[in-house]
């Protein structure tokens, strides 16, 4: 838990460790991305204002390291959040965002679904290999033509749903819900910056397989 608010973060703690969670909690975001690399915590809970780096800037920099990238981050925001905060805490690769005040089992209850998309059993294996691509949902790997590609979280994310409903129209609003976890409020664009760096990163000409359909969404198409 990331918070420079000592009386609230004492008040979450005291919650999440009635619910058998253990939480440490560390002031600032120097602080909260050496834990997370020395430690790999389970998840990370991450007010949004911070001293010193904002906890947007925290996300992005978890996200993007290697070591803590598939850490799960629930972001809490105590001010009045506009779409625009919340769009900034999901581009900058949160699973989550929550606005204070909040009541304690909503927040539980965020927590262990969070936790659940990030469970994979021992025993499950999937790949899927469609036009090149390979993605490896166990190992959370993508290759283009054995290409390793690094790919953040909800990228990956997405690439997968893709895939699976190749062939389908997936519109922004689905994308949102499934990938985000959130339900849509009313701005679809952090899913189109979200496409846009994914092409990006697979190229020419896999990234063409990702196609826009007007008005609607993005479809992954095969055999063109």
């Amino acid at each position: 838990m990331v918070d420079d608010d000592s009386k609230g973060a004492q008040v979450l703690k005291e919650i999440l460790t009635a619910q058998d969670f253990r939480v440490d909690w560390v002031r600032n975001g120097d602080e909260a991305v050496k834990k997370a690399r020395e430690e790999s915590p389970d998840l990370v809970l991450l007010e949004a204002i911070l001293p010193g780096f904002s906890g947007f800037e925290v996300c992005q920099i978890l996200k993007q390291d290697k070591v803590t990238h598939s850490i799960p981050v629930i972001m809490l925001s105590g001010r009045a959040v506009g779409i625009r905060d919340k769009v900034a805490g999901f581009d900058a690769g949160a699973d989550d965002y929550l606005t204070k005040p909040f009541e304690a089992d909503e927040l539980v209850a965020r927590i262990r679904a969070v936790l659940r998309r990030y469970e994979v059993s021992d025993d499950f294996e999937e790949v899927i290999e469609k036009e090149g691509i390979s993605l490896d949902v166990t190992r959370a790997t993508v290759r283009v033509k054995e290409k390793l590609i690094s790919l953040r979280p909800k990228e990956f994310d997405l690439l997968y749903l893709l895939m699976k409903k190749a062939g389908r129209v997936l519109t922004r609003s689905y994308l949102l819900e499934s990938i985000w976890g959130y339900e849509y409020f009313g701005d679809t664009r952090t899913v189109d910056v979200h496409i846009r760096r994914l092409r990006e990163k697979l190229g020419e000409p896999v990234a063409r397989k990702i196609r826009t359909v007007e008005g609607k969404g993005y479809m992954f198409v095969e055999g063109e």
